[in-house]
């Protein structure tokens, strides 16, 4: 979306104050333990942009509160597998030796949109160090939430996005959909059913020396998380607000709904 799509979209810009008295009016409050995933283009045209929405969120939430993104970098996964785009057979392993190891203070996001790039920059934030599916958070439980990233199944209990589940947090989907709802995710590493399991291979930073680590994981799937998303509001429910179309989740409930859909559908 240009620029001016964005500013014929909306009757007046969105500012740092009527964001956070949509989020309010939306049920986040302070002291909450929300992990957010947007879509800037969503709200129509921001007076600054991603980092209105930061400090929207912050605002709202207060240093009691804790605010939680992906910042996830599939520019480490296996070259190999890539075709968004493809790359030549031959450039592979180059690719793989040579990508600059995984730092969470500097390797930028890839496909998360503006707002959490924006944020992983933010003072005070801290990024976990797993090499594609790390997460930012800011807060009173920030260190809790993303220390301690494991390498294996990086989706699942041993990641933020269990941390939030332990907490009893929300999910705020802004402006996206439950495609883009990475607490499926942890929903499908609990769920009993048949999983392909994998192993991938990221550049990491260990003493000062680059290290290529191995690490286990499932193949996940996307394909039908708007159907159970849509399920699970139709069933347990959730909060719309004004703002570009968002939504708000609790996450536990979420995850136990759609462990017990996968298992039924899948």
């Amino acid at each position: 979306m240009s620029e001016a799509d964005a500013i014929e979209r909306v009757d007046e810009p969105g500012t740092v104050d009527s964001l956070a008295a949509d989020l309010r009016a939306l049920g986040v409050a302070a002291g909450d333990t929300l992990l957010v995933h947007s879509s800037l283009s969503s709200l129509g045209w921001v007076a600054g942009g991603p980092q209105a929405v930061v400090d929207a969120l912050r605002t709202v939430l207060t240093d009691d509160g804790t605010l939680v993104m992906p910042t996830h970098t599939g520019q480490y996964t296996d070259p190999s597998a890539w075709e968004n785009p493809p790359v030549p057979d031959d450039w592979v392993d180059i690719i793989g030796e040579s990508m600059p190891p995984f730092r969470p203070d500097v390797t930028p996001t890839r496909g998360m949109g503006a707002v959490p790039e924006c944020f992983r920059n933010y003072p005070g934030v801290v990024r976990s160090e797993h090499p594609t599916v790390s997460f930012a958070a800011w807060g009173a439980a920030a260190e809790e939430i993303v220390t301690g990233h494991e390498l294996d199944y990086g989706l699942g209990d041993g990641s933020p996005l269990a941390r939030v589940y332990d907490r009893g947090g929300d999910v705020l989907l802004l402006g996206v959909g439950h495609g883009n709802n990475t607490s499926l995710h942890l929903a499908e590493h609990r769920a009993d059913f048949e999983k392909e399991r994998t192993t991938e291979r990221a550049p990491l930073l260990r003493d000062g020396e680059r290290v290529v680590v191995e690490y286990d994981d499932i193949e996940v799937e996307t394909d039908d998380f708007e159907e159970v998303g849509e399920a699970f509001e139709r069933a347990v429910g959730a909060t719309e607000g004004a703002v570009a179309a968002a939504t708000l989740l609790d996450q536990p409930a979420l995850v136990d709904f759609a462990e017990d859909w996968f298992e039924s559908n899948r």
